[in-house]
């Protein structure tokens, strides 16, 4: 008959971890017995808020765009209206135009309106609203084709001098650099339409 034998020893660990130190050095014997890393307490919703404005673009005042930009909010409603209509006379010029200069036209009439939308982006980094311009349905004539380009070629230029000119008023930085690169855009859209000039006269 089979006996049962009873070894009322207890367990030499210490053996055990002489086998395991040969076997798998780098492990833990005893991972059961681990105590378990505690848990960082929750965070409170004190906490959460005091986090979140930390974070960028959530402070009150901006670097940028912020309160001093706004103290030229009605100078950038006016050029957003002034880009608005150089655009329609821009397209109202193309429909007399000769062909070779129509498409060249309808490129700085698109370049006018992404000014439009810059100035209304900066007006919503600046406000957190957005600004409508005016809609105008009025019919414009442009006149003669030298003439015309002649009173484009001047407004163009004068919105290169008077963007440079805010640019340098503007305390904000990022507002600045908005209306140097505005002031470059327009000054191209000058030397453009007097090469359109200059090829006109000489044709």
């Amino acid at each position: 008959m089979e006996q049962t034998v009873h070894n009322s020893e207890p367990y030499d660990f210490r053996q055990y971890d002489r086998i395991w130190q040969r076997v798998a050095p780098n492990l833990e014997p005893y991972p059961d017995m681990t105590p378990p890393a505690e848990s960082p307490p929750p965070k409170t919703a004190a906490a959460l808020t005091r986090q979140e404005s930390q974070l960028p673009g959530a402070e009150a005042n901006p670097c940028c765009m912020g309160t001093e930009a706004a103290e030229m909010l009605d100078v950038l409603t006016g050029y957003i209206e002034e880009e608005q209509s150089d655009r329609r006379y821009t397209l109202a010029l193309v429909r007399q135009a000769p062909s070779w200069a129509r498409q060249r036209l309808r490129d700085i009439a698109a370049d006018q309106a992404g000014h439009a939308r810059r100035l209304m982006a900066a007006y919503y980094l600046i406000t957190g609203e957005c600004y409508r311009p005016s809609v105008s349905t009025e019919r414009i004539y442009t006149g003669r084709w030298c003439p015309a380009l002649r009173e484009r070629y001047h407004a163009a230029a004068c919105n290169g001098l008077n963007y440079a000119r805010s640019a340098e008023d503007a305390v904000d930085p990022c507002l600045s650099l908005l209306l140097r690169e505005l002031s470059e855009s327009s000054y191209q859209h000058a030397a453009q339409l007097m090469q359109m000039l200059e090829r006109s006269i000489q044709g």
